[in-house]
């Protein structure tokens, strides 16, 4: 999906038309800034309605863990800090059918004649309770914990534990044994694909491995984080992994039984309010068993990955996220992958290597486990709190989408509001309302009556600083949901006054390369585009008029001045330059329409004495006329001096075998800077002055030099501090 361009050429074209400025959300970037319900957004900023979700049951439980359904549609749920199953019936009546007095219910699986199967931990069993029956030992690992349970085709029950990284196999009548050992700290998750080969998830490696139903192992592909979390087999015969956690960095333990993983120190909320109690437990990094999963991403940084490991071999990554951690996989009915996160409550959805889609945001912080229900129907459980919600298959009836609130910067009119969008029988309606402080809650104006027309209309909220919409999406008749792929609102800003912040006159007998004038007051000649994936809503304009002052260049008699600038509402800035003596009341204009920051002029037509120049800055390109706006600064005064200093006195004694020289030498105006002589026309030398300092408009200079007999001319020179230069010259015999 292509968008924006045109907004960033009407952008471009509009720059000098009055500042017209136009607020444009479109990216998912933008979108999630703002309040979603009832909506899904996908990675390249299009919204439509999410698919419909409804609460079955509040378990009171912090979380859970575990969700099976059996074949007659009975959904079974259980997790912690006690270990309860519960049930929903067919008939929506939910109650809780086993208490068996552990801290938790890591996983739960149900065979082909419906019983169903527990697995407790820490240190726990897996029970087995037939349909309406009581739950019994079914089989007992001797393993801290019980992370996951599948059945293969035979009705063999795989049993993945930690901390010994072993997987189990039990047969119907309930005897087991290892069956496959990972050399890993943890079985973290486990499959079946289609030919009765385990897939299966390690930590602290972050293996995927695939066990064959011989028992033998092959790494399929090593993630870059530590704890695979979640494994799916798709109906091609794909496998999606999930990781997080960062790998430590660690030496090769020495042999001998495998060191538990330490315990995260994380709290969570009971139904209550109060902390859950702890279990002092060793545990993986996502799932620990006590305390249990309170923003459990907390504990584990670098957020999450999902690859894709296609049947040929060739893995391939398809999602990450810095923060959400994924927990659980599944499949919708189209056979896409779903995707179970915290701790914001995430349901994310895969489309394709480069796209997803966040589907739904539950109200509970973490999404710990799916099921695939009969008719599309998909089941999720929650922790905190521990709750089962059914999502899908419709989609919701209505869905809105609350903007961020935008920041014009200063006192704004509102113009028109409109939207991209695909209304496919639906409809769309946005809303605005504006105020003066950043926060909406009381004091702004009210909602305005909804835009309902794609090409939009004028915006009713008052003027103001802060703005904020509302976008409504209401499904068809057919239930086909609208598309919104962006929402733009023009403004222009109350036109403020630029700024002449600062002047600084140059050193005298400098001057800059000659200034530019305005050529044009049209679009901008140069554009800067944000890079590819960081879009911004407002672009960046530039105007090659010279944002510093370049090299200045030698020529006597010149001099010149640069400044500071700016403007409020970014307007594009032409100066103005003038000048005036100290005693003088008018000023007399140097340069008018410039683009620079910068000027110098030629001061050797100006009298010497005390001068100021006046630099006026106007937004006239930017404007219209008779809505452009100026200000002026002074700067300090500056001497223009062009008149050299005078030498008296100037006389040359012969005494022997050297020449005592004597002059005087004064300005009018500025410092004598140096003196220098030289002797028939040899290399000037610098002499000081009799003071030794040349601090002073008059200064008087006593040499004495050897000379051999005969005639000499001695000539003296005398600088003033803007380069101006006296000379004169002595003849002794």
């Amino acid at each position: 999906m292509t968008k924006h361009l045109p907004l960033l050429l009407l952008a471009a074209g509009t720059l000098f038309a009055g500042q017209t400025h136009t607020w444009t959300q479109g990216d998912f970037s933008d979108f999630e800034k703002g309040v979603i319900k009832n909506l899904s957004l996908r990675s390249d900023g299009l919204l439509t309605l999410a698919p419909r979700s409804n609460e079955l049951f509040d378990t009171g439980s912090a979380y859970l863990w575990a969700l099976a359904q059996d074949s007659k549609g009975n959904l079974y749920a259980g997790g912690g800090t006690t270990a309860k199953l519960y049930r929903i019936g067919t008939d929506g009546k939910a109650k809780m059918v086993a208490d068996l007095g552990a801290v938790e219910i890591h996983a739960l699986a149900v065979d082909s004649k419906d019983h169903v199967y527990i697995a407790t931990s820490p240190d726990g069993k897996i029970y087995r309770m037939a349909p309406n029956g009581k739950p019994e030992v079914f089989y007992d690992p001797k393993a801290k914990y019980i992370w996951a349970l599948a059945f293969d085709s035979h009705g063999d029950l795989f049993v993945a534990t930690g901390d010994q990284g072993e997987i189990h196999r039990v047969t119907p009548d309930g005897k087991g044994k290892v069956f496959f050992k990972t050399d890993e700290t943890h079985v973290r998750s486990m499959a079946v694909d289609a030919h009765d080969n385990l897939i299966v998830g390690t930590d602290p490696g972050g293996l995927v491995l695939r066990v064959s139903p011989a028992g033998e192992g092959f790494v399929l592909y090593q993630m870059g984080k530590r704890e695979v979390t979640a494994v799916a087999v798709a109906h091609d015969g794909a496998i999606y992994a999930s990781a997080v956690g960062t790998k430590a960095q660690a030496p090769v333990a020495p042999s001998g039984p495998s060191a538990p993983v330490q315990p995260l120190s994380i709290t969570v909320n009971s139904p209550g309010g109060a902390p859950a109690p702890a279990a002092p437990a060793a545990q993986p990094a996502v799932r620990p068993t006590a305390p249990p999963p309170a923003a459990v991403g907390t504990g584990v940084s670098g957020g999450s990955e999902v690859y894709r490991i296609d049947p040929g071999g060739d893995p391939r990554r398809v999602w990450t996220h810095a923060q959400d951690v994924v927990y659980t996989i599944a499949f919708d009915s189209g056979g896409r992958p779903i995707l179970g996160t915290g701790n914001r409550g995430n349901i994310y959805r895969i489309e394709s290597p480069s796209l997803y889609t966040l589907l739904l945001t539950m109200p509970t912080a973490q999404v710990t486990a799916f099921q695939p229900g009969q008719n599309g129907h998909l089941y999720a459980a929650t922790g905190n709190l521990g709750k089962i919600y059914d999502v899908g298959p419709g989609l919701a009836q209505q869905g809105t989408v609350e903007s961020d609130v935008f920041d014009a910067g200063m006192y704004t009119q509102w113009g028109r509001l409109s939207y991209e969008a695909h209304l496919n029988g639906g409809g769309i309606s946005v809303e605005s309302r504006s105020g003066n402080m950043d926060q909406p809650q009381k004091n702004w104006s009210p909602w305005s009556s909804a835009i309902t027309a794609p090409q939009g209309g004028r915006i009713a909220s008052p003027s103001s600083r802060f703005i904020q919409w509302r976008a409504t999406l209401n499904a068809g008749s057919g239930g086909k949901s609208p598309e919104l792929e962006s929402v733009s609102v023009a403004y222009l800003p109350k036109n403020v006054e630029p700024r002449v912040d600062e002047i600084e006159i140059t050193p005298a007998n400098y001057k800059f390369p000659a200034p530019s004038a305005v050529l044009f007051s049209g679009p901008s000649q140069s554009l800067t585009l944000p890079p590819l994936g960081k879009h911004t809503s407002a672009p960046t304009f530039s105007i090659e008029s010279g944002g510093s002052s370049p090299s200045m260049t030698f020529a006597k008699g010149w001099i010149g001045a640069r400044w500071l600038a700016s403007d409020p509402n970014g307007d594009s800035l032409v100066y103005a330059v003038e000048i005036r003596g100290v005693n003088e009341t008018e000023w007399k204009p140097l340069k008018d329409k410039l683009n620079e920051k910068y000027f110098s002029f030629d001061t050797t037509s100006f009298p010497d004495g005390e001068y100021r120049l006046r630099i006026t800055a106007s937004d006239a390109p930017s404007n219209p006329p008779g809505e452009a706006l100026t200000a002026h600064c002074e700067s300090e005064p500056f001497l223009i001096d062009n008149t050299p200093p005078k030498i008296s006195g100037l006389t040359a004694t012969r005494n022997g075998g050297k020449v005592q020289v004597k002059w005087h030498a004064a300005d009018a105006l500025n410092d004598i800077d140096r003196a220098e002589y030289s002797v028939d026309g040899g290399d000037w030398t610098v002499v000081s002055p009799v003071t030794r300092l040349s601090d002073s408009p008059a200064l008087d200079y006593d040499l004495t030099i050897p000379a051999a007999p005969g005639e000499h001319v001695i000539a003296i020179r005398v600088y003033d501090d803007y380069e101006n230069v006296a000379t004169d010259k002595a003849v002794v015999k």
